[in-house]
């Protein structure tokens, strides 16, 4: 009985230490910030991007490929109210002097 115990014990702490080693990886998996500008020129790609970032000159369209929301600004230095973008969501952003955090 008490070996029965030990085991069953053992196997759930086990259980707990994989599942806690799963959710730290899927943690740092942040994934890519991708901004459209225009149809000539390439697609900007931020990987997993910290802080705040200046969107290019002539970004259009901003998409969220990250695990958590990014607030996209109307300023270069991420000061004024934002835009929240869920993960698996894109906006459009106004060309010029925009920003967003990650």
């Amino acid at each position: 009985m008490r070996c029965a115990r030990v085991f069953m014990l053992a196997a759930a702490g086990a259980l707990l230490a994989a599942s806690a080693a799963t959710g730290t990886a899927a943690a740092a998996e942040q994934g890519d910030v991708v901004v459209f500008g225009t149809e000539v020129t390439p697609l900007t790609v931020y990987r997993d991007p910290h802080g705040c970032q200046k969107l290019p000159p002539d970004a259009h369209v901003l998409t969220n490929h990250t695990d958590r929301p990014v607030t996209v600004y109307a300023d270069p230095f991420c000061l004024t109210p934002g835009l929240t973008v869920e993960p698996g969501y894109g906006s459009h952003v106004a060309p010029g002097s925009g920003s967003f955090s990650a």
